[in-house]
């Protein structure tokens, strides 16, 4: 069986939205899912037009399962202390296809250099972990049709490997709609190659991405 073009990737599983306040400093950060520059940057603008009147608004993004467009800007704040402390949690983290925008809205109290990082870097965790992660991964669908008689075998087999069907047809025979992980293909093929004597039909499908929630931090 041959091995599957698509990647694992992580990235946050939802919008989401956290806040925090630091010597009368308003932090603000928003999180979302992106599959493109193109929609990082449409998000970006969103939340610039929505907090037009803040002191900054630091976007964050990275884009492409290998990390390829990554963007970390300051915004106005002290070099280093806004735009990379942001990029660095979502580096930590493993998040591609996902950008942050914090907001701050100026307090009147300098937070100095270790202040903002620390300000920055908590309220862009707090709204990933509000959006948690999204991992997706590689499977490919396939079809397995047998007879009658040995559906019954085949049926058992994949509930008790967990792989239960997304959908089964009845007809002349009995197909079996599956999405397995690049790893069980081989494992599943030969079972029902034996549970069958070799007389059953497997059609290969499209790849398509399993999706998988995880808590932050996982």
């Amino acid at each position: 069986m041959r091995s599957l073009a698509l990647q694992s990737y992580r990235c946050a599983a939802q919008d989401a939205e956290a806040e925090r306040v630091e010597k009368k400093s308003r932090f603000i950060a928003r999180v979302c899912p992106v599959h493109s520059q193109e929609a990082a940057e449409a998000f970006v603008a969103q939340v610039r037009e929505k907090h037009s009147t803040a002191s900054h608004n630091v976007p964050v993004y990275i884009v492409g399962l290998q990390a390829e467009i990554q963007k970390a800007s300051d915004d106005g704040e002290p070099s280093g202390t806004a735009g990379a402390p942001v990029l660095e949690v979502l580096k930590k983290h493993g998040l591609v296809n996902t950008a942050v925008v914090v907001t701050r809205y100026f307090g009147g109290t300098l937070l100095g250099r270790g202040g903002l990082i620390r300000a920055y870097t908590k309220t862009a965790q707090d709204a990933l972990e509000k959006s948690g992660i999204a991992l997706y991964i590689p499977q490919q669908e396939a079809a397995v049709t047998v007879d009658y008689s040995a559906s019954g075998r085949v049926a058992n087999f994949l509930e008790t490997a967990g792989h239960r069907p997304v959908d089964t047809e009845y007809g002349s025979d009995v197909t079996f709609h599956l999405r397995l992980l690049p790893e069980e293909l081989d494992q599943v093929y030969r079972h029902i190659q034996e549970l069958t004597a070799d007389a059953f039909l497997w059609q290969a499908g499209r790849e398509v991405y399993g999706r998988r929630r995880l808590s932050f931090g996982k």
